[in-house]
């Protein structure tokens, strides 16, 4: 068989040309150890070695359920070494959840990391699976009754001949339930992995040093889609040191110190970044410091450095949609977001703008190298086609025929092309919704009004079957400091601010501030912190009439 159809391994050359130098960065405290790049390739062919012995069968479907960690991507190498397939879960799973995608997943062995839940979830695994645990971490459950980490891995001697996949075996099966559904299985090809370094090496957005010198950190979940390929994959072809964080509770801390040359975050990031910086500098106060040319480059290089980016060459934002007044708010202190747009099913690349395209900046870009999207005129949907997309959904031939027509994949996003080629994104086709008065609602487009106020941090549109929509919100930690009755008047007249610009059907008839925070725990977010527009209704819905009928356009939940 020739090279050409063959995956192209870069790990392997890093390998040899970065022997001893830092590979995986894993923090203790105020403590980091670090894995050389031989370190961490011996460790993965031990644990190879240790997958073979177990006589799985051929091309076996090995689970990973962990937060971020050194081990998981050691976990991930062993997995491609050994010829078989990974198949990633959320950390946050409950049993029945997990259980149900074991199962349908035809899961043959389960790496069980760093998560906090393991009494929670392991009568729901099934008695006879094998398990590997990971070491325990500060904060973690202690994984019990199965093959521990180390000694699993040090009674095997390194796998000699690692195996090299064909370009058209399946690497991954990644399950996703986007905002809405049931759980699928997105199979993804070696061809679909290794033709996103196009995209690095003819445009090079993330602007990668290619003799790598490149400084990544990993905290959005491993198991998705765009951490993965932004992160774990082009770190592994074009070299460089990948860090992790401990917690949720010293992310800053971690970043501050890594001080990262690329940095992939969610929204919801940009926006805890933002309300936290306006938090100690309103502003006001700011907006003063920015105009006086001795102070500006100054707060803007103190502001870089104390989020953790002072280094960075690219910051990018992805996984969900990023308000146009964030990306704003950002160039103003020196900071470019590019804002890129995918999903799952083609391995998080479609299209993207770049922060320093000024005048595209409502759009999320145009389509990169290698892509095509067009639009269905009978819904708006976004059609896209490129090599990086999967072959299909696991197990689900009916879904895999409906979104997969004549080569384009159907994304489900509506969205509108304008004359330069770039693309808008409008809402999901899923996600729109008909009043009583019979007029479509697509909620997206409504939140964005909402993106400038500083004192909400979540805004969901919603309303299905009432005369009007209806917004819920969170107020951010900066609305919480006002009095009750200050807020009320001040999003009152937001909201008679934004009504006058809408027409009358799509005019919001009340702003509701929710008494619960949105998490994961409640399914109001998912685990890339998107909200999940289903369970707002499921939660909310029975509130939606009283809350129209009330006099009041501004009201705090009951």
């Amino acid at each position: 068989m020739s090279k050409q159809e063959m995956f192209d391994f870069k790990f392997y050359e890093w390998e040899k040309k970065f022997h001893d130098r830092p590979f995986l960065i894993q923090p203790f405290g105020d403590r980091w150890e670090t894995y050389s790049w031989s370190e961490s390739g011996q460790m993965a062919r031990k644990l190879a070695t240790g997958l073979q012995s177990l006589g799985l069968r051929k091309n076996a479907h090995i689970g990973l359920i962990s937060k971020n960690c050194r081990e998981w991507v050691i976990a991930d190498l062993a997995i491609m070494m050994a010829g078989y397939k990974s198949v990633p879960f959320f950390p946050s799973l409950k049993g029945e959840e997990l259980k149900f995608l074991i199962d349908y997943g035809d899961v043959d062995l389960l790496f069980v990391g760093k998560i906090e839940t393991w009494e929670n979830i392991k009568d729901h695994i099934p008695k006879n699976l094998p398990l590997i645990a990971f070491p325990q971490y500060k904060g973690c459950s202690k994984v019990d009754r199965v093959q521990q980490w180390f000694d699993f891995i040090d009674q095997h001697q390194p796998l000699q001949n690692p195996h090299i996949p064909k370009l058209s075996d399946i690497w991954t099966i990644i399950f996703t339930s986007g905002t809405t559904g049931n759980p699928k299985g997105v199979e993804l090809s070696f061809l679909a992995l290794d033709q996103t370094k196009i995209i690095t090496e003819q445009v090079n957005p993330l602007k990668i040093d290619f003799s790598g010198n490149n400084d990544f950190i990993s905290y959005l979940p491993l198991n998705h889609i765009a951490e993965r390929v932004v992160v774990e994959h082009v770190c592994l072809r074009f070299g460089g040191s990948l860090s992790f964080v401990e917690s949720l509770d010293t992310f800053a801390k971690n970043l501050k110190e890594i001080q990262p040359h690329v940095f992939f975050a969610a929204p919801r990031i940009w926006t805890k970044f933002q309300l936290g910086v306006l938090g100690k500098i309103p502003q006001k106060k700011l907006n003063i410091l920015l105009k006086i040319p001795i102070l500006s480059g100054l707060i803007k290089r103190k502001l870089k450095m104390n989020l953790g980016l002072s280094r960075a060459r690219s910051t990018v934002s992805g996984s969900a949609p990023l308000q146009l007044s964030i990306i704003e708010w950002f160039k103003k202190v020196d900071v470019f977001i590019t804002n890129g747009y995918g999903m799952t099913e083609n391995c998080a690349i479609c299209t993207q703008v770049d922060g320093r395209d000024f005048n595209k900046l409502k759009s999320v870009g145009k389509p990169q190298c290698g892509v095509e999207v067009k639009i269905d005129p009978s819904n708006d949907e976004i059609l896209m086609r490129g090599p990086f997309v999967m072959d299909g959904y696991y197990k689900n031939e009916k879904l895999t025929k409906e979104t997969l027509v004549d080569g384009w994949l159907r994304t489900g996003d509506k969205g509108r092309l304008d004359e330069d080629n770039y693309l808008y994104v409008t809402g999901r086709v899923a996600d729109s919704f008909k009043t009583s008065k019979g007029k479509f609602i697509e909620p997206l487009t409504l939140e964005k009004y909402f993106g400038s106020i500083e004192e909400l941090e979540e805004v969901c549109v919603t309303g299905r079957g009432m005369p009007q929509p209806i917004a819920i919100a969170q107020l951010s930690e900066i609305g919480k400091t006002h009095p009750r009755e200050e807020i009320i008047q001040f999003l009152q007249e937001k909201l008679e601010a934004i009504n006058a610009g809408l027409v009358n059907y799509k005019k919001l008839s009340t702003l509701v501030l929710a008494k619960e925070p949105w998490t994961e725990d409640n399914k109001i977010l998912g685990p890339t912190l998107k909200i999940k527009r289903d369970n707002v209704e499921k939660m909310y819905g029975g509130k939606f009439k009283s809350w129209y009928e009330d006099k009041q356009s501004v009201l705090f939940e009951k």
